[in-house]
């Protein structure tokens, strides 16, 4: 029996320690397949990395420095003030495509790490996201912007996730710790992972869970405890970019950073990028070449990529200069459209008004309106507006009149308190150009339109106007105002009118008389002008125009 017994035990043995050999020859051949599959694939990754293209044209010119970014010396200071101090805050920076707001961030980071008294330190790290494409799972699987938990569940927890160990993993937010979170095209992101950001914007750290997770589990390692027990540390300034208007970004975002705008560069700054590039390229541009650049290239951007063309037909015909025929044969293949003219009407008209408004990003321009009498009923026409709006959220909207629409009825009433209303007489005000206006800063020079029609007498075609009308005849104020007096001043016009309310001391430096005024009358008086003699010469004279006596104060 007990040889039996022993027959028994051996073969079990002999048995057992084949399979283990055999296990362990596989595990030794399939290393081997492992190990051979490696150095194929190290060598070819080796062979692609030896094999560079030349750097892109775009890369090459990139700013380095403050003075190559060109036409945004206020965008960067309001940047510095922000950042560079002893409490730099959250920012987002509103601007077209192209500008250079990704560089300015750069740039002034490595400013403040210079800076007395900054809380960042040498290397502090400046962490760039496109946020269109941040990806996230609902399972908080992978979140590579906020972070995430490895549980043991997931394939590939390694040697932690056989113990059973939850493996927190570390976002961009975490990894920005103490320096910058650049994220691009922040108005395009995910509502979902927005609210996480805002509260990490808060807490100033990323707080993780985990069903696996035992605070009492001797077997998890110190660092695990420390982070599920006060959160993986993510101390940054987020700088936000966005090519989107504020009133299209989330206000809890907004209510949480300071806000910068770039503005769109002007033709001459267009041109002098695209001269620039040219000339790091190794091609000459002359100036007729570099202006013509200018005139169909909206940003930095275009102008670069329209340089990179123009040099690539110069470098077939052996050529070391761009010349203007190229940039026109450019422009003829890429069929770009020229940049709208800014210049304004220089003539005296009668019942021609040069309004102000803010299109794009905060964009100022000056727009024509234009008014004529008819026979009719003794109504206000007005077209090229906005007719309706709508208000509210999706689940409550209310459809109203548009504040354009209610001007122009409160130019009614103030035609008829300036005892200019004729039953029999309609004023047709025209805004040409086939873009709807919406909006009161119209009010003024719709007002100023109607009675120079009115009257018969011109408008002084070098001033400009803005600003709300109130059925009392006040001047209210409007937003935009800024951008609208940059706007005249670029179209050649010499004074602008402003509501009292609007004025600053910085315009005195601008370059063009800015007037405020209080009242509709201030406003016809100072715009209007008197008939000149038929053998008078020299200038026309404001007209004073006297209100009835019901009327405007």
């Amino acid at each position: 029996m007990g040889w039996v017994l022993l027959m028994i035990q051996l073969t079990v043995t002999v048995v057992t320690g084949v399979f283990f050999w055999t296990q362990l020859r596989a595990n030794r051949k399939s290393q081997g397949h492992v190990h051979r599959d490696d150095g194929r694939e190290m060598e070819k990754l080796r062979m692609m990395q030896q094999v560079q293209l030349t750097e892109p044209l775009s890369e090459h010119v990139r700013p380095k420095k403050f003075d190559e970014l060109v036409g945004q010396e206020e965008g960067i200071r309001a940047l510095m003030a922000i950042l560079c101090g002893k409490n730099p805050q959250h920012v987002i920076i509103y601007g077209p495509p192209g500008v250079g707001k990704t560089c300015a961030a750069r740039l002034v980071l490595e400013m403040a790490k210079e800076s007395e008294g900054t809380p960042f330190r040498k290397n502090a790290p400046f962490i760039e996201v496109d946020a269109t494409c941040v990806r996230f799972d609902e399972r908080s699987i992978a979140d590579p912007l906020i972070g995430s938990v490895h549980d043991p569940i997931y394939q590939g927890a390694g040697q932690m996730g056989i113990q059973g160990v939850p493996q927190p993993k570390m976002g961009a937010v975490s990894r920005a710790h103490g320096g910058i979170l650049f994220l691009d095209e922040i108005g395009e992101m995910h509502p979902i992972q927005l609210n996480k950001l805002l509260k990490v914007l808060e807490d100033r750290k990323v707080h993780f869970e985990s069903a696996y997770y035992n605070r009492d589990d001797r077997n998890i390692p110190r660092h695990i405890h420390e982070i599920f027990k006060n959160g993986m540390p993510a101390d940054f300034r987020l700088v936000g970019a966005t090519t989107k208007n504020p009133e299209d970004i989330s206000p809890a975002l907004r209510s949480r950073c300071m806000e910068v705008f770039f503005r769109p560069l002007e033709k001459d700054e267009v041109g002098k990028i695209g001269k620039d590039a040219a000339q790091r390229a190794g091609f000459a541009m002359n100036q007729e070449a570099a202006a013509l650049l200018g005139t169909f290239a909206h940003c930095g951007r275009d102008a670069i990529n329209m340089v990179q063309m123009a040099g690539g037909l110069a470098q077939m015909e052996k050529r070391t200069e761009i010349l203007k025929t190229d940039v026109e044969w450019v422009i003829e293949s890429g069929h770009y459209s020229p940049r709208p003219e800014t210049a304004a009407a220089s003539e005296n008209r009668i019942g021609c008004v040069h309004g102000l408004a803010v299109q794009g990003a905060h964009l100022g321009t000056v727009m024509e309106i234009e008014a004529v009498t008819e026979e009719g009923t003794g109504q206000v026409l007005v077209t090229g507006i906005v007719e309706e709006e709508e208000m509210g959220t999706a689940g409550h909207v209310m459809r109203r009149k548009s504040t354009a629409h209610a001007s122009a009825r409160n130019v009614l009433v103030l035609l008829k308190e300036m005892g200019l209303w004729k039953k029999n007489r309609d004023v047709h005000i025209n805004f040409p150009g086939g873009v709807p206006v919406d909006g009161p800063s119209a009010g003024v020079a719709m007002t100023v339109a109607a009675v120079s029609a009115l009257k018969g007498v011109p408008v002084d075609a070098s001033c400009a106007v803005t600003g709300e009308v109130s059925v009392q005849g006040k001047v209210l104020p409007v937003g935009g105002v800024s951008q609208k007096v940059e706007a005249a001043k670029k179209a050649g016009l010499q004074r602008v009118l402003v509501p009292r309310a609007n004025y600053m001391e910085r315009f005195e430096s601008m370059g063009i008389q800015v007037i405020p005024v209080d009242t509709v009358q201030q406003a016809v008086e100072k715009m209007l002008l008197m008939a000149l003699p038929e053998t008078g010469e020299g200038e026309s004279a404001p007209l004073s125009l006297p209100m009835a006596a019901s009327g405007v104060r």
